[in-house]
């Protein structure tokens, strides 16, 4: 059976300013729209579910985010992921320039969780936090193929 994958959701305290965030970063908005009715509460597994949503993806076409921020049930806060915890862990993207992407990043007040760090002198990479307490790792190519 093929199997490919069809993009990463993301619940968000605040749609607009994440899609600012994703997009100053490169990505795109393919696609807005708020959903409900009895589809959607039958395939989230929700009653009275009610969303304002977005399809953002990357300029390769080949990875897409889909955000959402709840308007029914209310959201409900949690704390923010640790990157040792079991589950959704982060969302991964190359960059050309990581002081570049660093610096749109902070531009909406997002830092690294501690610095930038080096793998094998393949990547220069590092995790921050940004909208809603995502964390986003952001990787550099050392040596371009």
């Amino acid at each position: 059976m093929p199997i490919k994958l069809e993009n990463v959701a993301i619940a968000v305290r605040d749609l607009d300013a994440t899609i600012a965030f994703f997009t100053d970063l490169g990505l795109t908005v393919i696609g807005r729209d708020t959903v409900s009715g009895e589809w959607t509460d039958t395939a989230v597994g929700l009653d009275g579910n009610h969303a304002k949503i977005a399809m953002l993806q990357t300029p390769d076409g080949q990875g897409r985010l889909e955000l959402f921020e709840y308007l029914h049930p209310a959201a409900i806060e949690t704390e923010p992921t640790l990157p040792n915890e079991i589950g959704m862990h982060r969302v991964a993207f190359s960059v050309d320039d990581l002081d570049e992407a660093l610096d749109i990043a902070a531009r909406h007040g997002c830092h690294p969780l501690r610095g930038v760090g080096t793998y094998a002198d393949i990547y220069r990479l590092t995790y921050l936090r940004g909208p809603s307490g995502i964390i986003v790792m952001l990787a550099q190519e050392l040596r371009p193929s």
